[in-house]
């Protein structure tokens, strides 16, 4: 008779049960040390080997091996055999969802009273206890109050929230993890090396990540996958039989709505719905995959953070090149929040592919850095979103002779010097530290070069801009960038224009302007009109420092 993989291979030891080693080692100290406590709560996601480490328990409590309780249980003893199996007449499994009622509660109070047949311990297993009616945690208050000292309790719960608190602080609570997709795929390949089936490796890669994190899902995939009948197991059987997204149609819908190709997107999309995928199927494997390209992207491709095998490490890595961090942060979220309604609309693909629409013919995603530095908004539709620029970048070969001559700069009061050069700095600085450091910049006059100390003066309408440049550490950031570049200390120091320091070409700043005037000042800086005419936004309040 066949048996089906999670119980043929149930872990039968603490050291056999997979990811969940803290609490393991817990119980084993505590059979050690002679601290069991009388009632347990295992809590945690379904296959991760709650009901699994509570038959261990069990089986180290009731071993029949040894004089007392042991934390390796023999595995030979008619105790140890029967709980394997479930049959222990000292080991009473309940199921909680159809034994919720307050009378099989208080059947079980009646029964626990009495000491067990043959082993030292009664143990009381019941499986999804939050199940039980309030009528039924309230009958079982008393017992777990004063238990019996022949009697110990078990819970596992997949919802802890719905057990009252009042049976919570009764019971020792360990909270069981998901397990670590590579701890599933080390014991898929160790099962299927003991079973003699050959597999290529990126199916056990990708069951591992399918099961999330769940062993006894990842097992009953497997079964299904071997009861195929083909061999070696391949990935293309999940595609084929399990409906799991074709890996080639998905990167090429991807590429699509990077290439900002709406007519591909849609055809992209319709090959992976023709091939019989349900479209919330298609958003869950869109959000992994854009998932995996941000991490590559912000990680490198190389981190652990990525369980892929090569070729798919150096996929990801391509079809990121067409995105930027942002952009993929927005899309994930998008695709997040659609996802219920994707599941749940009796028109799932048109929705659909009105957000892939949204992402392919999207303007470039710009944050509020890049939107003061762009001097427009306005990005062509068609063109492939901007990739970070790196600090390593040959910025110094497109400098004309002046910026790398730095005694140019060391002559005092040199104002012709200063207004030729400064457009070649804030070059080095758009190239070093990105267009949203150098924009508000650009709305600076230099007005002096003494004693290392370079003086840029703002209008008053473009005040906004001078805060910007001050805030967030971009000052420091700007001196160590001309510093590194002119090989000395370098120090900015930033004026705004007025009575005290006004310019022949700069307005005054009145000190009795109301407050519409200093609205209006606000309203005409040039960056600040950038940011709202990007983002389309609009000024609800105003807060002077």
């Amino acid at each position: 008779m066949y048996t089906v993989l999670a119980r043929k291979y149930r872990s039968q030891t603490f050291d056999d049960v997979i990811g969940q080693d803290p609490i393991a080692q817990t119980l084993k100290n505590a059979i050690k040390t002679n601290r069991v406590a009388h009632a347990y709560l295992f809590t945690g996601t379904r296959g991760v080997g709650k009901t699994t480490m509570a038959r261990i328990l069990a089986k180290a409590l009731n071993c029949l091996s040894t004089k007392e309780p042991t934390a390796e249980p023999c595995l030979k003893c008619e105790s140890c055999l029967a709980v394997n199996v479930g049959d222990d007449i000292d080991v009473i499994e309940i199921d909680g969802a159809s034994n919720n009622g307050v009378e099989e509660v208080r059947r079980l109070r009646e029964n626990a009273i009495y000491r067990p047949a043959r082993a030292r311990f009664k143990i009381y297993i019941i499986d999804e206890v939050h199940m039980l009616s309030t009528n039924a945690f309230n009958a079982l208050l008393k017992i777990l109050e004063e238990p019996p000292e022949h009697v110990k309790f078990i819970f596992a719960t997949t919802e802890p929230n719905k057990v009252i608190a009042t049976i919570q602080s009764r019971c020792q609570r360990f909270d069981f993890v998901n397990i670590n997709p590579a701890a599933i795929a080390q014991q898929l390949r160790k099962i299927l090396g003991e079973e003699k089936i050959e597999f290529e490796d990126d199916l056990v890669i990708t069951l591992a990540r399918m099961a999330n994190g769940s062993m006894r899902d990842a097992l009953s995939l497997l079964d299904r996958l071997i009861s195929i009948g083909e061999h070696p197991l391949k990935l293309e059987l999940l595609e084929k039989f399990l409906g799991f997204p074709d890996s080639e149609k998905l990167a090429l819908l991807i590429s699509k709505i990077a290439d900002r190709d709406a007519p591909g997107t849609l055809t992209a999309l319709d090959n992976l719905i023709s091939g019989g995928l349900a479209e919330v199927q298609i958003v869950d494997a869109l959000t992994d995959y854009m998932r995996d390209m941000m991490v590559a992207k912000s990680a490198g491709a190389d981190s652990d953070l990525l369980m892929l095998t090569s070729a798919q490490r150096q996929k990801i890595t391509d079809l990121a090149e067409g995105f930027d961090i942002a952009g993929l942060v927005y899309s994930i979220t998008a695709l997040e929040k659609i996802r219920w309604q994707v599941k749940n609309t009796e028109n799932p693909r048109a929705l659909l592919e009105a957000m892939l629409l949204r992402f392919a013919l999207a303007e470039h995603f710009l944050n509020v850095d890049q939107l003061l530095s762009s001097g427009s908004p306005k990005t062509s539709a068609t063109s492939k979103p901007q990739t970070d620029v790196k600090k390593n970048a040959p910025v110094r070969a497109e400098v004309t002779a002046p910026v790398t001559q730095p005694r140019d700069l060391s002559i005092r009061d040199r104002g012709a010097d200063l207004d030729r050069i400064w457009p070649q700095l804030l070059q080095i600085i758009a190239a070093e530290l990105g267009g949203g450091t150098a924009g508000p910049l650009k709305m600076a006059r230099p007005v002096s070069f003494e004693a290392d100390t370079l003086t840029l003066s703002f209008a008053p309408s473009a005040k906004v801009s001078k805060n910007i440049c001050q805030s967030n550490g971009r000052l420091e950031q700007i001196q160590n960038c001309l510093s590194a570049h002119f090989s000395r200390p370098i120090t900015i120091k930033l004026l705004v224009e007025g009575p005290d320091n006004a310019s022949k070409d700069g307005p005054s700043k009145g000190p009795d302007r109301s407050p519409a005037q200093r609205r209006n000042e606000l309203m005409s800086d040039p960056a600040v009109k950038t940011l709202l005419t990007g983002l389309g936004a609009t000024i609800t309040n105003i807060e002077e420092e």
